[in-house]
């Protein structure tokens, strides 16, 4: 019973929240024009991701959908192009769950683009199984955070000699309900897919944070954001979940909709001195004790760079 009180609160949370006040739904108002900018979207082949990679791709930006699924992220692109006229909607493989295709995905793409301008940390697993990535990372630890944690080192430079840049990091209002336990990380002592995936969104904030600190003067801002609860397929691991997504669908956003406070960040001129912020509905959001906590920030990075075997700095 216990089990399952925290993927209901995971639930309920959001659903409390965004029923008390149904009329906020924030929408990006930026007019901003990309031609000549190049974005990355990684799980863009569906969901939010897809919806903001077809809006940039709008705008005139060169869009790269970092997907696991190929195939489908082909099928995906070809829509885009359909839809929007710009024919530089490219697909790459890459699975946040394999270090090895992180890292081929990058090479491949620095050798291939002189620019980035945009990186969108979008992919994510939600209440899975208990299970490994290829590198013995618990999944969502893994994906969630240790994934865009690497791919983002990887593309760190080319950011930089593209400012002014910025990284999206897709968080959760879910954190509230995570923490971090270093002596448990990869959840091996105890598990919970609930908790696992808030433990990990809470992770994508502290990240944000700490980057925020050691790029500042960099001209590469970031910001992490709850996208709002949405009908996508992060929930197709419970059966539950989808269950309730469906009982509360008249509430739900539509990727669309949840993909309006990513494209806010990407795109809205003068965001600059708020990097590091956590935003939802377009604007700045509270966040919990935990996700403010700079010690424990730090404390992450490292471990983090020890656990991908990168330099500690």
């Amino acid at each position: 019973m216990v089990e399952l009180m925290f993927p209901l609160l995971l639930l309920l949370l959001p659903f409390l929240l965004y029923m008390a006040a149904p009329q906020i739904s924030g929408v990006c108002t930026s007019t901003v024009q990309l031609p000549g900018k190049v974005v990355v979207v990684t799980g863009a082949n569906t969901g939010i991701g897809k919806e903001t990679a077809k809006e940039l791709a709008q705008r005139g930006a060169r869009v790269y959908l970092a997907c696991r699924d190929v195939e489908k992220g082909e099928l995906v692109a070809k829509e885009i192009q359909t839809t929007t006229g710009n024919q530089q909607v490219l697909v790459r493989k890459l699975d946040l769950s394999d270090t090895k295709s992180i890292r081929a995905f990058a090479k491949g793409f620095l050798a291939e683009e002189k620019h980035l301008h945009v990186l969108i940390n979008n992919a994510g697993v939600m209440m899975c199984p208990y299970s490994k990535t290829a590198d013995g990372f618990e999944m969502h630890i893994g994906v969630n955070h240790l994934g865009h944690f690497l791919l983002t080192h990887l593309l760190l430079e080319k950011l930089k000699e593209s400012a002014p840049s910025r990284i999206v990091n897709v968080s959760s209002l879910a954190h509230h309900l995570g923490r971090i336990h270093f002596h448990n990380l990869q959840g091996e002592k105890f598990y919970n897919a609930g908790l696992a995936y808030c433990h990990s969104k809470l992770a994508n904030i502290l990240f944000t944070q700490e980057l925020a600190r050691r790029l500042k003067g960099s001209g590469v801002t970031t910001y992490s954001v709850h996208p709002g609860t949405v009908q996508s397929e992060l929930v197709r691991h419970s059966s539950f979940m989808r269950w309730m997504w469906w009982l509360f669908s008249f509430f739900i956003k539509t990727p669309q909709q949840g993909a309006q406070t990513s494209l806010h960040c990407a795109l809205t001129e003068g965001l600059e001195i708020l990097s590091g912020n956590h935003f939802s509905d377009c604007h700045v959001a509270w966040v919990s004790a935990q996700a403010r906590n700079e010690t424990i920030a730090r404390r992450l990075w490292d471990v983090s760079c020890d656990l991908l075997g990168l330099p500690i700095d």
